[in-house]
């Protein structure tokens, strides 16, 4: 079946309640939590600091170790780069020189490689790219390729030690240190631009020639170095350190170079193949010889303090570790003990007020509204009074009783209102039923009278239809009154005959397909309920599915009791609306609930029913598609059908649409539901199960409907269309039907011609077997006439 919606306010989900803190934990947590943060900042802090010193210390013996083998790479590396220049431009006595350089260079490169085993430092940087030293060697030697080629190799392998420098010994975690190491780190560099430009000028050979590629060199290593000390070198050396920088550039040596650098800018010569450098050149080697020492000290010096600072500022950070440790742990010291005494103090005062409290909450509330439901007195004394302290405690207490107050207020009114409610409720629907029932009586009373007509009679069984549901109406106000279902019944009732019961309760039970068992009855005092419970439930189903689709209902035995189950193809639900809609039905809403949702009550009546039952109602998604209710009867309410027991009548109200009951001297000619022509139909004998034992009916073929003894009203006569045959002696005759009177003026044709009635020698189970071929036939013409409207 489909669910039944509510078109007011949707119930908010039932979600979990954040589970209450008791105070007691409130205020160990208000001590925990602060203390575990501070904590926990302090920790991070320590180790974040002791982590920033152990750096130091590392990089400081890092530098220690690496840093001076690595600086000698540099300077033999730049020595041999020169050599190797002059080797090439043909300058006299270079071999020996590159020689020299050469045995230098190997010496430096092989303590380097031999210190420089730690993988998490960068010195592989530097190793790998001196792999290819002895290649690069042999073509300076064999002239192989071209002079810039060769000479690159070394100027990069020389970039590739100040970047180990700048990455591993600049203490970028630290401003101070960063601050203190950036002057040697650009003192690296200017004394790189300064030996490039020896590199130049060596490539120049005794002719003085340049191409215009090593004049761009020279140019741009000039340009560099003068950057490199007036911005990153003078401006941030210590008092110490620039006094020893002002002396070396007020040096002699220094002088000559400046001089030279300045004649070889604006006196060299342009000539075909480059430019030729000026005389002036010749005292560059001497000059430099002398200031690379000078500058060599200084870079040194340099490097010694950042060293030195490091180390200062290593030790100074576990200081401030211990200063850190010490006092945050007085502080949280501090903390727990003023937490302590508080929470002690706090939870004292609130001991008493929690034990009042809880008296007045299970013993004396309780009875309160016992009392108020019962319609009693409430003496004022017993209930909580406000004292008018006007500490926090006290408060509170205060606040509390005048909550408990407003609580017997509020359940005075609700009980009063409650009572009103359900008197008013059933009074309404006690005065509604029995006019209902008298419209139920008068119904049956003209079916009775006009039964031979077959238009007012389907007229008159719509109108009954109507009826039975305004009564299922009325029944629905009295059980969400608090009331109960009237129940005439005081024989149990075979499952089948309560299925049949609870669909013709339903309008458009023509829709719905049976399938039930005859071994189990139910018992007569929740016949009424359990009929009703079920005519909700497919009532609902018929509403929300297709207009030709069926509705199932099928009973079944299981281990808990009886199953109804009542499928559909109605719309898809999705689970969490099933799980809202199967909440619904285990819990009573309120009565705001149920004015907002007041035109739509079904799931709250069939969770009303299904508790006084003690059944179990579950709406879960079918196979198909749709929705499947699965109904739980108790076995208490179950017993055994008695086989000699006749069966009730089938409350269908089609049955008075398809034929008046027959009268007991008439005989059918039985008819099968064929097409074609009346003249070429004949009967063909269909095995049907054994008819249903026939129980009290009014005349006009309609069942009884809940009453305890019916009598039997005349018969009245039969309508044209049944021609009554001879009786046979000691056997009553049974009507026949003449062709195509009971069916549409359109489908009428011409009457063919009677043939004379032979002699019936049927027993009386034939002629009833031929009377259930004609109601099949005829329900299954109706089906189809039915479907062939619009």
């Amino acid at each position: 079946m489909s669910p039944i919606e509510p078109e007011g306010i949707r119930r908010q989900s039932t979600t979990r309640r954040r589970r209450t803190v008791r105070l007691r934990t409130l205020l160990i947590w208000l001590a925990v939590v602060p203390t575990v943060a501070m904590g926990t900042q302090v920790t991070l802090t320590a180790q974040r600091l002791l982590a920033q010193s152990e750096q130091l210390r590392a990089d400081v013996a890092a530098a220690e170790q690496i840093g001076a083998p690595l600086y000698t790479l540099m300077v033999d590396m730049q020595a041999e780069r020169t050599a190797t220049a002059a080797q090439w431009a043909g300058t006299g006595g270079a071999d020996g020189e590159l020689r020299a350089r050469r045995e230098a260079t190997d010496l430096a490169a092989a303590e380097f490689r031999r210190l420089a085993d730690d993988p998490s430092r960068s010195f592989g940087e530097v190793t790998r790219p001196l792999d290819s030293l002895a290649e690069y060697r042999r073509r300076a030697d064999a002239r192989s390729g071209t002079a810039d080629s060769t000479l690159a190799y070394y100027s990069g392998v020389i970039g590739k030690v100040i970047q180990v420098y700048q990455q591993e010994f600049s203490h970028a975690e630290d401003a101070e240190l960063a601050q203190a190491s950036r002057p040697v780190v650009a003192m690296l560099q200017a004394t790189e631009m300064v030996a490039r430009e020896d590199t130049v000028l060596a490539l120049a050979g005794p002719s003085g020639d340049l191409t215009f590629a090593g004049y761009d060199q020279f140019v741009s290593a000039l340009g560099a170095q003068r950057y490199l000390h007036e911005a990153l070198i003078v401006p941030h050396l210590a008092a110490g350190d620039q006094r020893f920088y002002e002396r070396v550039v007020a040096s002699a040596d220094w002088q000559s170079k400046t001089r030279i650098e300045s004649a070889v800018l604006s006196g060299h010569k342009d000539i075909v193949s480059g430019i030729r450098l000026p005389a002036e050149v010749g005292g560059w080697q001497s000059a430099h010889a002398h200031f690379s020492v000078q500058m060599t000290t200084l870079n040194i010096d340099l490097a010694r303090s950042v060293l030195t600072r490091g180390e200062a500022k290593a030790a100074e950070l576990q200081t401030e570790v211990a200063w850190l440790i010490g006092g945050s742990g007085a502080g949280l010291l501090a903390v727990v003990i003023v937490v302590v005494f508080t929470t002690r103090s706090v939870l004292r005062r609130l001991r008493d007020l929690h034990e009042r409290t809880v008296t007045v909450a299970d013993k004396t509330l309780p009875d309160v509204v016992a009392r108020l439901q019962r319609g009693q007195s409430v003496d004022p004394g017993t209930l909580p009074a406000v004292s008018g302290d006007r500490d926090e405690v006290g408060l509170v207490s205060d606040a509390f009783a005048r909550a408990v107050a407003v609580s017997v207020d509020g359940h005075r009114r609700l009980a009063a209102e409650r009572h009103g409610f359900g008197l008013f409720a059933s009074g309404i629907a006690s005065r509604t039923g029995n006019l209902v029932s008298r419209q139920l009586s008068l119904t049956e009373d003209l079916q009775d009278t006009f039964g031979h007509d077959e238009a007012l009679l389907a007229e008159l069984m719509r109108a009954d239809q109507l009826t039975v549901g305004m009564r299922r109406q009325i029944e629905n106000l009295l059980i969400l009154a608090g009331g109960e279902v009237p129940d005439p019944h005081t024989e149990p009732m075979r499952v089948a005959d309560l299925l049949r019961e609870a669909a013709a309760e339903v309008e458009d039970f023509r829709r719905i397909e049976r399938q039930s068992l005859d071994e189990t009855s139910v018992e007569p005092s929740a016949i009424s309920q359990i009929s009703h419970l079920l005519a909700e439930l497919l009532d609902n189903a018929t509403r929300f599915s297709p207009p030709r689709s069926k509705v199932v209902i099928r009973a079944e035995l299981v281990a808990d009791g009886l199953s109804v189950e009542i499928e559909d193809r109605g719309p898809r639900v999705s689970p969490e609306r099933y799980e809202e809609m199967n909440g619904r039905l285990h819990e009573a809403p309120p009565y705001s609930v149920l004015a907002q949702n007041a035109h739509r009550l079904g799931l709250f009546v069939v969770g009303h029913l299904a508790d006084q039952l003690r059944a179990t109602v579950t709406l879960r998604r079918s196979v198909y598609g749709g929705t499947s209710a699965v109904v739980i009867l108790p076995e208490q309410l179950l017993v055994a059908t008695d086989p000699q027991a006749p069966r009730t009548a089938e409350p269908e109200p089609e049955r008075a649409l398809r034929a008046p009951t027959p009268a007991p001297e008439l005989l059918p000619a039985p008819a099968a539901p064929v097409t074609g022509p009346p003249e070429a139909r004949e009967p063909e004998p269909v095995p049907q199960p054994a008819p249903e034992p026939v129980v009290v009916r009014t005349s006009a073929g309609l069942p009884s409907r809940r009453t305890k003894a019916l009598a039997l009203a005349p018969v009245p006569a039969a309508p044209p269309a049944l021609v009554p045959l001879p009786a046979r002696a000691g056997r009553p005759a049974l009507p026949e039907r003449v062709p195509q009177t009971h069916i549409a003026e359109q489908l009428r044709e011409p009457r063919a011609p009677e043939t004379a009635v032979r002699p019936d020698t049927a027993t009386p189970e034939e002629v009833a077997d031929a009377w259930a071929d004609y109601e099949q036939g005829t329900q299954t013409v109706e089906e189809e006439l039915r479907r062939d409207q619009p």
